[in-house]
């Protein structure tokens, strides 16, 4: 029978995996046997969100539990407090080394650092408590490249890692594959060394979290995974008829380039034979990464651990994947931010196998593991514990809305959209409120809103400009504003100093 609580964690991201490849639009276009598995022995739910963009953003938020309005490492680059409270320092108040396979793309303080440290040169530094096995940073990877010297292989420049490499006297195509084979890649790597500490730990507990950097771009994959899906197989991206239909939208949107997620190709044609050989690698660096998930489901189950292991799957953030003409995830689309979460808790067997649509946000994750442990999750963190939902039970005061937001400045250097409308790195934002029916996207300065109706054209019309509209924009422009004020930072806020002491209530 499983312990009361779980002696072991595994915690897997998957960088910038869209959920509509197990619930939606590509699932039954690309082969995830693994992670379909999972589903029928955890609980699903697929109205999970990301609340921050990119990469550095959504793990500071996902770790500290907190919007990035609170955190406000609020882009890559942008410093995390030293002293902010994450799944790393408070795992460690319940006695958990806390293990990192991979990265956590954390800006590190700079009030801690001489402004010649190295770590200041970077956002690809771990967030603190944890202890970093192995480093995977997109960057850097240096244990990779030199299991890779130590296997004979002539390494390239590292600029040139992720260039497809042609046949012999071919031209190169997009989706040749990588001059790595895949027994080799990163992918395979990373599972290889956590599994091989691992098992090294013997019987002792463990916490590991996990991260894959695929399948997040460079789009290249080595063999057989580069060809495993048939572009002509997938269905055409969601989208208006063409790029500047899109770009007319709104003033936010800049025209976008397939050219940007792949190497070697910078006069890279944005036709339909291009966006439909990009989103097939992208499924198979996806399926790649399921094969050697399944190789940690089976690590677990054949040693003993599987029913003595919280296991949780989630991706930091999506990616846009050529939907409305877009790539990347700086956009207000949902599918930027529509993520996966899959959570087996052994001592909740009864609940395996369901699919929860409740709206629930990566802020969550944190709160669930500490309580999945019998830890409390501290005041600051504006996640809420899935438990309930773990146990078939739905809070009263569930939330009805998710909440996200993306800063798309920058104070070193003006990014595009601050060119184009004079905006202030504080001002370059937005933040979107989605509801049952309506979603607005809330701009901070002079930009207009967006207002899409789930029940009419969704995301395809924008309704902010119709005057029919007026009240529906003024109600979930005053919800957005009631979520901010409910969730400003409440590190210290639910505590009084009385006569008798410190008194902390909970936050709900």
């Amino acid at each position: 029978m499983p312990n009361a609580h779980p002696r072991n964690v595994m915690f897997i991201i998957i960088d910038q995996m869209r959920a509509d490849l197990l619930h939606g639009a590509l699932a039954e276009h690309v082969p995830l046997p693994n992670l379909r598995a999972l589903m029928g022995e955890a609980v699903s739910f697929t109205r999970h969100y990301s609340v921050a963009n990119p990469c550095g953003p959504s793990r500071a938020s996902i770790l500290t539990g907190q919007y990035a309005m609170n955190h406000r490492s609020v882009r890559n680059g942008a410093p995390l407090r030293h002293d902010t409270p994450n799944l790393a320092t408070e795992i460690r108040k319940g006695g958990h080394l806390p293990l990192l396979f991979g990265y956590t793309d954390t800006t590190l303080d700079p009030r801690l650092h001489q402004p010649v440290d190295p770590d200041l040169r970077t956002y690809e530094r771990v967030i603190p408590g944890f202890v970093q096995v192995v480093e995977m940073g997109a960057d850097e990877s240096f244990p990779w490249r030199a299991s890779l010297v130590a296997k004979g292989y002539d390494l390239p420049d590292y600029a040139d890692f992720y260039v497809p490499v042609a046949e012999e006297g071919q031209p190169r195509r997009v989706d040749d594959p990588a001059f790595y084979r895949a027994d080799d890649s990163d992918t395979a790597f990373l599972t290889d060394a956590c599994l091989t500490h691992l098992r090294a730990r013997g019987g002792r507990p463990w916490f590991a979290h996990l991260t894959y950097i695929r399948p997040h771009p460079p789009l290249v994959a080595p063999a057989p995974y580069n060809r495993m899906i048939d572009p002509a197989t997938l269905p055409l991206p969601d989208r208006l008829a063409s790029q500047n239909d899109e770009l007319a939208v709104h003033p936010f949107f800049t025209p976008a380039n397939a050219a940007a997620l792949v190497e070697g190709f910078p006069d890279l044609c944005n036709d339909d034979a291009t966006v439909q050989t990009l989103r097939a690698i992208y499924l198979g660096l996806a399926s790649e990464v399921d094969a050697h998930i399944g190789r940690v489901i089976a690590f677990l189950k054949d040693s003993g651990q599987w029913d003595d292991t919280l296991l949780v799957v989630t991706a930091d953030h999506a990616e846009m994947l050529g939907d409305r003409h877009s790539w990347g995830k700086m956009s207000p689309y949902a599918a930027a931010w529509h993520t996966p979460l899959i959570i087996r808790d052994p001592s909740r067997a009864t609940a395996h196998g369901t699919q929860l649509d409740q709206p629930t946000e990566s802020v969550d994750v944190t709160p669930t593991i500490l309580e999945c442990l019998g830890q409390t999750p501290p005041p600051s963190m504006d996640g809420r514990s899935l438990l309930p939902l773990l146990d078939g039970v739905l809070p009263d005061n569930w939330r009805t809305h998710s909440y996200c937001e993306l800063d798309f400045g920058n104070p070193a250097t003006q990014t595009r959209w601050q060119s184009a409308h004079d905006l202030h790195a504080s001002a370059a934002n937005f933040a979107v409120l989605r509801g049952p029916r309506y979603t607005l996207v809330h701009f901070a300065d002079t930009l207009p809103p967006l207002l899409f109706d789930a029940e009419g054209d969704g995301e395809m019309r924008d309704l902010a400009g119709e005057p029919m509209m007026a009240p529906v924009l003024l109600e979930m422009t005053q919800k957005l504003l009631s979520h901010r004020m409910c969730n400003a930072d409440h590190t210290l806020s639910t505590t009084q100093i009385t006569a008798d002491g410190p008194v902390t209530a909970p936050r709900r």
